[in-house]
């Protein structure tokens, strides 16, 4: 399904071979904490899309993971930044800003991170939604 919807939005988006069982439970232990059923889902069929002119839309697992540790230790940026801990990162926009579920409180709403002045807004209503804006538009699609 994941990959039919990346392909409506652009024809020439990449994919990788998908991840397992055993490699999802592992990065879930890693982070110590479950990922969203879409994003399972999506890294079952494809260890993440890549967009035009390279760009990550969708990191492989891996990626998430250490992507995902780093933001979340304590000594990474102190002081820089807000918190990131309700954060999941999954992918970027290839200009620094990144792309992210919200864990706490859970819901399905897609949000940008802005690396250059911290703010978090809404970026898509869901995986699907944010599959379409991000592969059909331009690199700041989300502004």
């Amino acid at each position: 399904m994941w990959k039919e919807v990346a392909a409506e939005a652009l024809p020439e988006v990449e994919f990788r071979a998908p991840v397992d069982a055993t490699a999802l439970a592992e990065a879930e232990r890693r982070l110590g904490r479950g990922l969203p059923a879409q994003l399972t889902a999506l890294l079952m069929e494809t260890n993440g899309m890549v967009g035009e002119y390279g760009t990550d839309v969708v990191w492989s697992l891996d990626r998430i993971v250490e992507q995902n540790l780093l933001f979340w230790s304590p000594d990474t940026f102190p002081g820089l930044y807000m918190p990131f801990d309700p954060l999941l990162f999954f992918g970027d926009n290839g200009g620094g800003d990144q792309f992210a579920f919200v864990l706490t409180p859970e819901r399905p709403d897609i949000f940008v991170w802005d690396h250059e002045n911290d703010s978090r807004l809404w970026a898509a209503r869901e995986l699907e939604d944010y599959l379409h804006r991000s592969l059909a538009g331009d690199g700041d699609w989300y502004r």
